[in-house]
């Protein structure tokens, strides 16, 4: 969801490329699919998929192993109180890197990523200062050290996030946020939690299919 607003603005003020990152994680072919629909939507002609099997083979986290069960969301705590067993650790450093290598190759000037803060699951990689920190190695480790790293989001509330989406005609019922489920969200694992309330607190309907609609309510 929040890629595909970030995304849309993008798409909207440049001619934007599109960086897709199938890392082992459970619904990894329901998201590449996810993304290049949103890219079709929005007109971006440039897609990229790129294959990251070490998050897979390092585990520790219950989006890239198996053995690790993706938990409901908390009922007893604020989401995001501590961070999770879905952490996938460092994820997005990677991603970063791979994007700037894209970037110095292609001459792009701006690197776009949905980064939240607020409102999330509490990942240490979506702080502002972990992006501020990454922009300082990009100033120091590229050739003309110029590529800017943008985080528009990282300061909304999710419910804001929809908002946004809705004013830039982002498709989101192409998005998927769910952890575990492929046809059908979950309704329970944090990330659908999170949207759910977004999408109440924003007075809309989430467009995407539920397994449950026992979270809707959980607010």
């Amino acid at each position: 969801m929040d890629s595909s607003v970030c995304a849309a603005l993008a798409a909207r003020d440049y001619e934007a490329y599109a960086l897709h990152f199938s890392y082992g994680q459970r619904t990894e072919l329901r998201e590449l699919v996810s993304a290049r629909a949103v890219a079709e939507a929005l007109g971006i002609q440039h897609f990229l998929p790129l294959q990251m099997g070490l998050f897979r083979e390092i585990g520790g986290s219950a989006l890239t192993d198996a053995s690790i069960p993706v938990p409901n969301a908390p009922a007893a705590e604020a989401i995001g109180s501590s961070i999770p067993v879905t952490y996938v650790p460092f994820r997005n450093a990677h991603f970063l890197s791979a994007a700037v290598s894209w970037a110095e190759v292609i001459g792009a000037k701006q690197i776009f990523i949905g980064a939240v803060e607020q409102d999330s699951s509490g990942y240490p990689d979506c702080r502002p200062q972990y992006y501020e920190a990454f922009q300082r190695l990009i100033e120091t480790g590229t050739r003309d050290g110029d590529i800017e790293v943008v985080t528009p989001l990282i300061r909304l509330k999710k419910s804001e996030i929809v908002r946004l989406g809705l004013e830039l005609k982002a498709p989101f019922d192409l998005t998927w946020s769910c952890y575990s489920g492929e046809d059908q969200a979950c309704g329970l694992c944090d990330s659908c939690v999170l949207r759910l309330r977004a999408f109440h607190d924003a007075g809309v309907r989430d467009p995407i299919p539920y397994a449950t609609k026992a979270a809707i309510g959980r607010y």
